[in-house]
């Protein structure tokens, strides 16, 4: 049942995942976004902190496992 899971996961983060299998592109996601703090310019609303790393590597450092609030951000253009 787990690997059906962590199938599934993967397919709704097709557009998430970057450089790795496990590694999320807060860019993509609609919960990123830039702060005005210079020691803490990213940030997450899903989790709601700022960090100065990327919050994806925040996640996965602390619980060891990829972002699962990932959502990817809706098209700005249509017809894209």
């Amino acid at each position: 049942m787990s690997l059906f899971y962590n199938k599934q996961r993967s397919e709704e983060r097709r557009g998430a995942v970057s450089l790795g299998e496990d590694k999320v592109n807060c860019f993509r996601c609609r919960h990123y976004f830039v702060t005005w703090d210079p020691d803490f310019p990213r940030g997450c609303k899903a989790y709601e902190f700022k960090t100065h790393m990327m919050p994806s590597a925040v996640v996965y450092s602390s619980s060891g496992q990829p972002c699962l609030k990932f959502e990817p951000k809706a098209d700005r253009k249509p017809g894209r």
